[in-house]
């Protein structure tokens, strides 16, 4: 168990999907939630509300633009005047586009390199000061395998992912004297509505069921031919926090099913 008791955490893109599932084991484990992320807001009053009155929290949610640096700095001061603090930082929120290199258009290099790179950068940017004055801090950044590894026609995720974990190597030894600590967390297939698009995509252009396409997506890389899950990657993301995990430093942790074990 990791008792975060009386400390506060921001998951970004955490409406739904991986940010959701961390999200939910953080508030498991006490911690008050700043959620982000786009959704109805019917949707969202009633996500905060429920896992408020489940977990015995306090939720609050910040729709920040996480393509823009003065939104980003201001859901982080938002979330230090809610709670009077901010001590988890996770750097989730990301987009996909898939293209041949020569194909890909600039507009969507740029939005996936601002949403999966940059905002990870100036959110840790804003966050520090602040977990620096208290003396304490856990900074993770949800990567991926293709932080690690390349797929075809995937040029911006795959150089932004990299980026991520060149930067939490750089975050993570500027900090290393400290009780701050910052990791990458690098999940394979997970599925999520991010995934669940390419799925379907898949089984428009192949010409198979939802269910034959979701297989064959696994079998391609993923040895355990089971998906990952958010409850998975949220029990990881609660393990970075305890003390047990006060030594690890610039860690690309991997949960993949073996597929950078091939």
């Amino acid at each position: 168990m990791t008792n975060l008791k009386g400390k506060a955490a921001l998951v970004t893109g955490s409406t739904s999907g991986i940010g959701l599932g961390i999200a939910r084991q953080l508030a498991g484990q006490g911690a008050d939630l700043m959620l982000n992320g786009f959704g109805d807001a019917a949707y969202i009053a009633e996500l905060c509300q429920s896992l408020s009155a489940e977990f015995g929290v306090r939720v609050a949610h910040n729709g920040a633009d996480m393509s823009k640096p003065e939104e980003i700095e201001a859901m982080v001061a938002a979330t230090e005047a809610a709670y009077g603090r901010l001590d988890v930082l996770v750097n989730n929120a990301g987009i996909q586009h898939v293209a041949p290199v020569d194909a890909f258009p600039v507009e969507r290099w740029d939005a996936v390199i601002a949403i999966n790179l940059s905002a990870v950068f100036h959110g840790t940017r804003a966050a520090l000061p602040g977990m620096k004055a208290r003396g304490w801090g856990r900074v993770i950044n949800i990567a991926s395998v293709h932080g690690l590894v390349a797929s075809v026609n995937k040029s911006a995720y795959v150089a932004a992912k990299h980026g991520v974990i060149g930067l939490t190597k750089v975050t993570a030894l500027e900090l290393a004297e400290s009780d701050i600590t910052c990791n990458a967390i690098c999940p394979g297939w997970v599925l999520t509505p991010l995934v669940q698009k390419q799925i379907d995509a898949l089984a428009a252009s192949r010409s198979l069921s939802v269910e034959e396409a979701g297989r064959e997506l696994l079998s391609e890389k993923q040895p355990s031919k089971s998906f990952v899950t958010p409850e998975q990657l949220g029990e990881l993301a609660v393990f970075l926090c305890s003390e047990a995990a006060g030594n690890m430093r610039g860690a690309a942790l991997t949960m993949d099913g073996g597929w950078t074990a091939q």
